[in-house]
């Protein structure tokens, strides 16, 4: 039985990264990743294993509006009515980043780390995480503790283990055919 995602949560990153390979490379599936509050931490966590260029395409640190529309397409309209930290904003980031890369997966990130920035609506610790391809993607909006570092390890950490719990899904189905 595969594990579940909270199972994979309390993988230690580097774990969690080699899970990531083997499915990506079982399934032939390239990804890469589309950041903006991670700073490129997904990107690294993913690269710290040793041959994965055979599957890793891409990573795009898009901290500013402007590089998220310039890198990845997202539409200045969808920032400006939405903000950076939403829905909207990573599932384009995704789209941006598997059109940009010729990836079949990604995953986005887009958050308030702190220790400012933070509102009313959208306090320090909120993350938006989006998996999926060009043509679908999910996203899920998260709540985090701790200081910056905190929040932002974190957001790797869920990341790494959306993507891994993707592609079991994936692989599984796979073997029902």
């Amino acid at each position: 039985m595969a594990p579940s995602v909270s199972s994979l949560k309390n993988l230690d990153l580097s774990l969690l990264a080699q899970r990531l390979g083997r499915l990506c490379q079982q399934l032939g599936v390239e990804v890469t990743t589309a950041e903006s509050c991670t700073g490129g931490g997904i990107a690294s966590a993913i690269t710290s294993v040793a041959g994965s260029s055979a599957y890793f395409t891409a990573g795009y640190v898009t901290y500013s509006n402007a590089a998220k529309t310039r890198m990845l397409n997202v539409p200045g309209a969808v920032l400006e009515a939405h903000g950076a930290v939403s829905e909207q904003v990573v599932n384009a980031m995704v789209k941006g980043a598997c059109l940009a890369s010729g990836a079949r997966l990604a995953v986005a990130v887009s958050g308030v780390a702190g220790p400012d920035g933070g509102s009313q609506e959208k306090p320090v610790g909120t993350v938006w995480l989006s998996w999926g391809s060009a043509e679908s993607q999910q996203a899920e909006r998260f709540y985090f503790h701790g200081d910056r570092q905190a929040v932002r390890e974190q957001a790797v950490r869920e990341a790494l283990a959306g993507l891994v719990a993707r592609l079991m899904a994936q692989a599984k189905g796979s073997e029902k055919k």
